[in-house]
């Protein structure tokens, strides 16, 4: 499977050597199988435009995510785009505490579970979500496969 990384974004240095592997444990865990994930890191402006055009809300988010093939089988399968915003996890451990790491590393794999097909909407799929989160963090935390996140 290839992870494609874009970072588009110049305000955060990020240590990202195991985003592959992050997603590909993601990936394992939830029994999913594709050959393509792509994933982009942005500064705020470009979060913002895409929540805007998408989902008519200018405001900043943390990740927005489009998912693309949903064939299963022998064809070439893209399983979506994630588009990340380092600035949101760093801005929310600023005023909420925590580790902005692990914050981005949530983001991370927020956006693969909607890939997959997590929904947070209604309070049950959002307490769905939130297992899923829990369940996959605990996992790559073991692993120590979490991304890297420092500010410029």
């Amino acid at each position: 499977m290839q992870v494609i990384l874009f970072n588009e974004q110049s305000s955060y240095s990020l240590n990202l050597e195991n985003l592959q592997r992050l997603v590909e444990e993601v990936l394992k865990l939830e029994n999913c199988e594709c050959n393509e994930v792509i994933i982009h890191f942005v500064e705020e402006s470009e979060i913002c435009q895409l929540h805007d055009e998408f989902f008519d809300d200018p405001s900043p988010t943390d990740c927005i995510t489009f998912p693309m093939d949903e064939t299963e089988g022998d064809e070439y399968r893209v399983l979506g785009e994630v588009f990340v915003c380092p600035k949101a996890a760093f801005d929310y451990t600023s005023i909420n505490g925590g580790d902005s790491n692990l914050e981005l590393t949530l983001y991370v794999v927020h956006g693969l579970l909607h890939l997959l097909g997590y929904d947070d909407i209604s309070t049950r799929k959002r307490a769905k979500m939130r297992a899923a989160e829990k369940r996959h963090l605990d996992h790559l935390q073991e692993e120590k496969l979490t991304l890297a996140l420092q500010r410029e």
